[in-house]
């Protein structure tokens, strides 16, 4: 009987505790841990009555990327298109300049003179400046970052919101990860290294370095080989190991200057003339979205594999060099300081900043928990080296 009692007891004190327990339920608060967070196309998809149409459409689509390996973003996206319409939806890629040259294409696709094209939305900076916030900030946000924030946190709805003033739709549509730094025939690793250097780069990177005592040349890809062989220049930056390749600027430059700050990751986009676009059947549209989710994904994953082997070419004829931190924290504080004064001066580009740079605040903390474990060789790590 003793132990029948002390048993009850304990029952008892069990059942008070969880009655004493404040709130919710112990059963609520499970059933809180095993759902956490939600799908909200979930929802919105539950009742929703797909129809498949029987109607074809053919559109013109058109990029400015020429000779360059983009070019096959833009294709590839075109495909996974006619592949999953089965054929109702066929995008031809016309090479760049058979209908309009290559930066009238947001102008032409804005009028109707194309239905689409596929870009780098910092090309239309001279339209907003905001625009160069989505395809890439010194920096700002990389592949994971610009995918999150695009995706989850409200990007893709300012984004809509800016092309939309032009009458077209967007969608990201292929990223290619961070650029690479400067070929240069200088040697640069310290701050003072880079002053009177005379680079070629384009678009916020260049009002950057202009207030780091460098002289900056805006020229356009075609004539930047011929620059660095002459000595126009010292130094140029471009775009990522494997699209830099065809260009043989390793060929005539001693160095290759890392880090690229410039562009921790270079975003690409797909747009749309927003009346053709609303043309489409539904099903049709939920395809183009899906395929542009594909090719930026894919892009990704493809980019990446390809600098692989664009590296083992550079370094046979090329020193790599990487800035110390010193400079790298300073470019960051003129950077910053650019940035800042430009949202001043242009509500846009302060409201995408703005949200990017609340993003990686609310983020900071799991990137900092999860740090150290980077996947580098095992040999490497085994000696010590774990950060990225």
């Amino acid at each position: 009987m003793k132990r029948l009692a002390v048993a009850l007891l304990v029952v008892f004190a069990a059942a008070a505790l969880i009655a004493a327990l404040p709130g919710d339920s112990l059963a609520q608060q499970k059933k809180k841990i095993e759902k956490f967070g939600e799908d909200k196309r979930i929802k919105e998809w539950a009742n929703k009555k797909f129809e498949t149409s029987n109607k074809t459409f053919n559109w013109r689509m058109s990029d400015p990327w020429g000779g360059l390996n983009f070019h096959d973003m833009a294709m590839h996206f075109a495909d996974t298109v006619r592949g999953c319409s089965g054929g109702r939806l066929n995008i031809k890629v016309f090479p760049t300049g058979a209908i309009v040259p290559a930066m009238e294409i947001f102008e032409a696709t804005s009028k109707g003179t194309l239905d689409a094209f596929h870009s780098w939305p910092g090309y239309w900076k001279g339209k907003n400046e905001a625009f160069v916030a989505f395809a890439s900030v010194p920096f700002g946000l990389d592949t994971e970052g610009y995918n999150i924030w695009y995706y989850e946190r409200g990007g893709k709805e300012m984004f809509d919101e800016l092309y939309g003033r032009f009458g077209m739709v967007p969608f990201f549509c292929g990223n290619v990860g961070q650029e690479l730094g400067l070929h240069s025939n200088k040697k640069a690793t310290k701050l003072d290294d880079f002053k009177g250097m005379k680079v070629r780069t384009v678009g916020w990177y260049m009002d950057i370095l202009t207030r780091m005592g460098v002289s900056v040349t805006p020229l356009p890809g075609p004539e930047i080989y011929l620059a660095l062989e002459r000595g126009v220049i010292d130094a140029c930056e471009f775009s990522t190991p494997a699209a830099n390749i065809p260009s043989g600027f390793h060929e005539i430059t001693k160095y290759v200057i890392e880090p690229g700050v410039h562009q921790p990751s270079c975003q690409f986009d797909v747009v749309f003339n927003k009346k053709k676009w609303d043309e489409l059947p539904e099903d049709l549209q939920i395809i183009v979205e899906t395929a542009a989710k594909e090719t930026q994904l894919w892009a990704w994953a493809w980019q990446e594999n390809l600098n692989i082997e664009a590296l083992r070419i550079m370094e046979k004829s090329t020193e790599f060099v990487k800035m110390d931190d010193a400079a790298i924290v300073e470019f960051a504080k003129v950077s910053f300081a650019y940035l800042d004064e430009l949202a001043s001066k242009n509500p846009d580009v302060k409201k995408v900043l703005d949200s990017q740079e609340e993003f990686k605040l609310e983020y900071a903390k799991w990137r900092d928990l999860r740090g150290r474990v980077a996947p580098w060789p095992k040999e490497e790590v085994l000696k010590g080296r774990l950060l990225q």
